[in-house]
This record gives C-alpha cells, sequence and structure tokens, in this order.
C-alpha cells in the first residue's frame, strides 16, 4: 500500500464518480449514501499516510514517489509521476477532510439533478487532489485544467440567481492565468532541452536548469506564472471574481471553493514560483511589488467586509484579506514566514471552509442571507451559536486557536528579514498588523448583528438548531482548530525541512546573478593592481 498510497487517495473519488454513473438518477437516497462513503473513504484512506510521512518529516527530497519520468506520453516526455513534501502533505490532508464535509454538508441543500452534482463534486476533489501530488508538469497541467470544468458547473448548474455570470466570469479569469501559465511551462520544457539535450516536464529535473535563464528572459516567465497563481489566490487586483462565486456558489461548493481551490494559487507560488525563479523574487523592485500587493489585500479585504450587508459576501472578502497574509509570509522569503504561510494556508480552510457552513445552514432554513433579516439568533439555536463564536474567534486569530498560530508565525518571519524589497521587514509587518484588528471588527460586528439581543424578526422565532448530521461537520474542523492552536508543534515540524530547503535553494541560486538581478548599476572596469613588488614596503618580512 505504502508504494502507491499517492494513487489509491488520488483516485478513491473517482471510483465513487464512475459508480455514480451507473445508479439511476431517480434513486437520489443510494446517490447520496455513494457519494458520501466514498467522500468518506477518501478521508479514511488518506489517515494511513500520517503515520507514514511522520515517520520519514525529516528526511530529505520529495517522498512516496511512485511514476518515472517520460513513462506516460513518451514521445513529448511528459510521465505519470507522483510525490509529495511536507508542504502538499498538508494540503492533501485538508483537501480529503474538506471534500468529505462539503459533500455531507449538501444532503439537504441539493434536490435538482443530484446524480450530476455528486459526480463533477468527486470528479473536483479528484482535480485537487491531482494538483498537489503531480511531479511531471504535464500531468499538472492537466489536473489544474480538470478542476476547473467541475467547479464552473457546480456555480452554473446549482449556483444562485446570478450563478451564470459567475460561473463565466470564474471561468474566464481562470483560464487566462492558465493560458498565461501554459506558455511559461512550454519556455520551461525547451530551455531544459537547451540546457541538457533532454525533453522532459519533470519538475525536479526542471528545477536544475530553470534558475540559470537569463533575467531579462526569467522576469516574463515569472509575470506569466504569477499571474496564473495570483487569479487563483486571489491577489489583489484580481479578486473581483471571488465574491461573485462565492455568492452564487452552493455552500458545498463555497467551502472547497475557499478551503482548497485558493490555496492552488499559494501552492503554485511555493512549489514553483521561488525555486525556479529565485534571482527575479531577489530583486528589490519585483519583491516590493509582491508585498506591497500581499499589505494592500490584507486592508482592502478587511475593510471592504466592514462595509457588506450579505453575509457570504463578507466571508468572502474576508478570503482576500486572510490570504493577503499567506503571500506576504511567501514573500518574506523567510524560513519562518514560509512555514507560517503554509500552516495559515491550512487554518485558512478550516476556518472559512466553517465559516461558509455557518452562513450556509441559515440560509437553508430562511432562504436570506441579509444581516438585517437576522438578530438574536442564539435564543433559538444555542448549539449553532456556540460553534460560529468559536470559528469566529478562530477566524480573527484569538490566542490558543489555529489562526493566531498562522498569523503570529507570518508575522514574526516577515518582521526579521532586514531588508525587503527596499524596506525593513518592521515596515512591512507594521503594516499589516492593523489587518488583525480589522477581522476582529467585522467578525464581532456580525456576531453582534446575527446572534445577540432578542429576535425581532417573526420568521425567527421557529428556527431549529443543528441537526446531529450538521453538528457532525462542524467537529472535525474545530477539533482541528483547537488542535493547531494549543500544539502546532508537529505541523512545524512537517514543513521544517522542505521549507529551509527551498529558502536555502532560493539564497543560493540567486547569488551567482546576484548584481543582474539587484539591477546594479554597472561599474568602470578596476585598473589592475601594480606588481606587489613595486608597492612593497621597505623592510618587510615576506
Amino acid at each position: 500500500m505504502q508504494s502507491h498510497i499517492l494513487s489509491i487517495i488520488l483516485f478513491t473519488p473517482l471510483l465513487g464518480a464512475l459508480i455514480l454513473l451507473f445508479v439511476p438518477k431517480e434513486n437520489k437516497a443510494a446517490i447520496r449514501w455513494i457519494a458520501n462513503l466514498f467522500a468518506l473513504g477518501g478521508f479514511l484512506i488518506s489517515l494511513p499516510l500520517v503515520p507514514m510521512f511522520w515517520a520519514q518529516r525529516f528526511e530529505p527530497g520529495f517522498k512516496f514517489m511512485e511514476g518515472a519520468a517520460n513513462n506516460w506520453i513518451p514521445s513529448i516526455g511528459a510521465g505519470y509521476v507522483l510525490g509529495i513534501d511536507g508542504i502538499s502533505f498538508l494540503l492533501i490532508m485538508l483537501t480529503t477532510l474538506l471534500g468529505w464535509v462539503s459533500i455531507l454538508s449538501s444532503w439537504t441543500a441539493i434536490e435538482e439533478r443530484v446524480k450530476e452534482y455528486y459526480v463533477w463534486f468527486l470528479v473536483l476533489q479528484t482535480g485537487m487532489l491531482g494538483v498537489f501530488m503531480a511531479l511531471d508538469f504535464f500531468l499538472f497541467f492537466v489536473f489544474w485544467e480538470a478542476m476547473l470544468v467541475p467547479m464552473y458547473l457546480l456555480i452554473g448548474i446549482w449556483g444562485g440567481p446570478r450563478k451564470l455570470y459567475a460561473a463565466i466570469k470564474f471561468f474566464l479569469y481562470t483560464l487566462l492565468g492558465s493560458v498565461l501559465m501554459l506558455l511559461g511551462i512550454l519556455f520551461l520544457y525547451f530551455h531544459h532541452h537547451t540546457v541538457t539535450g533532454v525533453f522532459t516536464f519533470n519538475i525536479p529535473a526542471l528545477y536544475t536548469t530553470a534558475p540559470q535563464i537569463p533575467f531579462h528572459s526569467a522576469i516574463w516567465l515569472f509575470l506569466a506564472f504569477f499571474i496564473g497563481f495570483a487569479i487563483k489566490v486571489p491577489m489583489f487586483p484580481f479578486h473581483t471574481w471571488l465574491p461573485d462565486a462565492h455568492v452564487e456558489a452552493p455552500t458545498a461548493g463555497s467551502v472547497i471553493l475557499a478551503g482548497v481551490l485558493l490555496k492552488m494559487g499559494t501552492y503554485g507560488f511555493v512549489r514553483f514560483s521561488l525555486p525556479f525563479f529565485p534571482g527575479v523574487l531577489m530583486n528589490s523592485r519585483v519583491r516590493w511589488s509582491m508585498l506591497m500587493l500581499s499589505v494592500i489585500a490584507i486592508i482592502y479585504g478587511a475593510l471592504v467586509s466592514l462595509m457588506q450587508k450579505d453575509m457570504k459576501k463578507l466571508v468572502a472578502y474576508s478570503s482576500v484579506s486572510h490570504l493577503g497574509f499567506c503571500t506576504l509570509g511567501i514573500f518574506a522569503l523567510t524560513p519562518l514566514g514560509l512555514s507560517g504561510s503554509v500552516l495559515q494556508q491550512f487554518n485558512h480552510g478550516i476556518s472559512t471552509g466553517a465559516l461558509f457552513l455557518i452562513v450556509g445552514i441559515l440560509y437553508e432554513r430562511r432562504h436570506t442571507r441579509e444581516i438585517a433579516e437576522y438578530g438574536g439568533i442564539s435564543n433559538v439555536m444555542p448549539v449553532y451559536a456556540t460553534v460560529t463564536m468559536i470559528m469566529f474567534l478562530s477566524s480573527m486569530g484569538l490566542p490558543l486557536l489555529n489562526g493566531f498560530v498562522g498569523e503570529f508565525t507570518i508575522l514574526q518571519g516577515t518582521f526579521i528579514e532586514k531588508e525587503m524589497g527596499g524596506h525593513s521587514g518592521l515596515f512591512w509587518t507594521a503594516w499589516a498588523v492593523p489587518g488583525v484588528v480589522l477581522a476582529a471588527a467585522y467578525l464581532l460586528w456580525l456576531y453582534q448583528r446575527v446572534f445577540f439581543g432578542t429576535v425581532t424578526n417573526p420568521k425567527n422565532e421557529k428556527l431549529h438548531d443543528l441537526t446531529p448530521r450538521e453538528l457532525l461537520t462542524f467537529v472535525p474542523l474545530i477539533i482541528m482548530a483547537f488542535w493547531v492552536g494549543l500544539y502546532p508543534k508537529p505541523f512545524f515540524q512537517i514543513l521544517e525541512q522542505p521549507v529551509n530547503q527551498l529558502v536555502q535553494t532560493i539564497h543560493d541560486n540567486a547569488k551567482p546573478n546576484a548584481a543582474v538581478n539587484a539591477q546594479v548599476v554597472p561599474q568602470p572596469v578596476p585598473v589592475a593592481p601594480a606588481p606587489a613588488a613595486a608597492t612593497k614596503p621597505k623592510g618587510k618580512r615576506e
């Protein structure tokens, strides 16, 4: 099992989708049970990966590798190659957990075209897992595009009133980024052949030749990948598709979109942009731009969240702010910053996934997300109000919960860097800190408006509390929130080796072109020194 554990995890949801094709569409109960069993099975099958990985957590390089370079389509050098490190391991576990939670939350929410819904959701699960496992660029791009279609259909068919507008906008934005990324992949592919004489899409092989690309070409390549990943995060100003997609998507679609799909952008930065273009990232202007966009996202996302009247749109804009912290940690290029960023990506999936579930439960009961429609909900739904308070505190970064550990580590990793894009780490940290305060402001304001006071709207007087199934969707998320908040040491140990290796690789590969990459003004050719005998002081012993 260990030699093929990644393939087993990868194709379990796809097997469930294939089985659903043979179930009559009228038998909705059987479809729901099969889909939930395969989603739960995908999570349970991934659990043995935890002790397996833990035993190898300090070993360098990728683990559980299977397949070989160029063994899939030898004529073009594409191979079926899978492998993970600590960074992708956390994201895989997050994907299998949220996939099960999302499908379980859909039990009563989806009544139309049930069979198609669950088939596409399971296909989406396979596509997301493949992105985090693939070590071949051709295979990676196949999975990257494969998850685009199911998400488009989930929004466009089972979404809200403006679902077609939101789905098309999501599709066009992501497709634009994918096309630019494909051009970058092809350039790396042909450049590797120029250097080595071998055509291959193997990612570890491309790591060895990509840093040799001249700066004037590397900067354009970096921008091609940057736009592709920045749209997916989304970073400011590429974020405009996100609120529409979140608001119109079904609840489970919003959970998986915020919890996993957005992490593909940050994962792309860590896995590709950093090791491929270290010289570009060490350039002061490029780094200043990346850090500035991250800080703008933190502040802008939080301020816009304060202005929202729709609960789901408020949570959507909060994702822009929270992921600004993640990109800030990435481009700090310090071990602490990167570790905090990856951990915060995991935390964001747990916390924001839970926030979308919270909004979805109210929407199922009242079919409105307007904040003004509610008030005093804690009087009629006390368990729901308790769960909501825990996840709100987690999202705003309260100590002892997961959000605090991630944000604090990112700020610490940013602060300790002496020179970041022409400014000290203190400068960028000072601009990012208000985002933490603003997060508390918009989440506590939302909680006060919806849960405190008396029930003023008669439609809210008979709302029933969480059902056992709904409570079950929150239990694993609450456990993870407290685990990371109280004892984050195992997570940092998992990330220690790949993060340290990545930072070391960036600094080592950036050194040969440091003068070019820093855009230093060319100095005049030095005059050769006079011979030593002519300048030697008299009486000086050799």
